[in-house]
């Protein structure tokens, strides 16, 4: 396979990772990005940003470290730390400057956080906060009271989404960002946006308005959703293209029965 193949290429930009070159800029979600920006510089102890899987939660937090590590303490933990005496021991090390070898408690690090003098409040993003326990959760509203940490927590939107606001954070959320789907006119922006940004200007023209709204009935305007079918797509121009098949399929535009066909494949339609 041709390296080079425009539908290879095409695929490698819908891959699943998070990385801040990717962000795509789209209005409403730069007005959100600036909000969020704007929470931290105010003297908010505890800023909540959730929402349902695949809204780009953690983009949002990778470009808001990548944006900021250079110029203010910022630290990013994108998988949850689950045993308490490791999450005191990481923020001790990263936060305070504190190495700690054997165990530590919740009393024992505020002991270290109260003897810490910062030039500037540090901004702990914790990602897929939900998995964290209840227990914690409640050690982190604590420590977010101290006004010595500045905590983003980002957690999926859930039934018991305004439970778990209430219950362990009250009014210390002083700033609660939710993020949404796409609209189908967002979602057309986000996907020309990726391929042109790679590049890929010719495959960015096979996306008119009637494939785009075809995919946003399928993934709802899903951000996550959108780049597994997009990249299953793909790869299935690519194996056309390989076996040299092409004429079989719309190349002018995205064939819609190659849209089914990814869709089949990732589970948004049952075969």
């Amino acid at each position: 396979m041709d390296e080079n193949s425009i539908f290879v290429n095409s695929k490698n930009v819908f891959l699943d990772t998070v990385n801040p070159k990717d962000y795509v800029q789209l209005d409403r979600v730069s007005t959100i990005y600036q909000s969020l920006q704007a929470s931290i510089q105010r003297a908010l102890k505890m800023i909540l940003l959730y929402g349902k899987p695949g809204t780009g939660k953690s983009m949002f937090l990778t470009k808001l470290y990548d944006d900021l590590h250079e110029v203010r303490p910022i630290f990013l933990y994108q998988t949850p730390i689950i045993d308490e005496s490791e999450f005191y021991r990481t923020l001790a090390k990263d936060v305070c400057d504190v190495s700690i070898d054997e165990e530590l408690n919740f009393t024992q690090f505020m002991k270290i956080l109260e003897d810490k003098n910062f030039e500037e409040v540090p901004v702990v993003l914790l990602d897929e906060a939900q998995l964290y326990s209840d227990a914690l959760m409640e050690k982190i509203r604590l420590l977010s009271d101290t006004r010595k940490i500045k905590f983003v927590i980002a957690l999926h939107k859930t039934e018991k989404e305004d439970l778990i606001a209430k219950e362990h954070f009250q009014t210390r959320i002083w700033e609660s960002i939710e993020l949404e789907n796409s609209s189908k006119s967002e979602l057309k922006i986000y996907i020309q946006k990726k391929l042109m940004k790679a590049n890929c200007f010719d495959t960015a023209s096979m996306f008119n308005t009637k494939v785009v709204n075809k995919i946003h009935k399928l993934t709802q305007g899903n951000y996550r959703e959108t780049n597994k079918l997009l990249y299953t797509l793909f790869a299935l121009y690519e194996t056309y293209e390989k076996n040299q098949q092409l004429h079989k399929v719309t190349v002018n535009q995205i064939s819609p029965k190659l849209i089914e066909m990814a869709a089949i494949h990732t589970g948004l339609i049952d075969a």
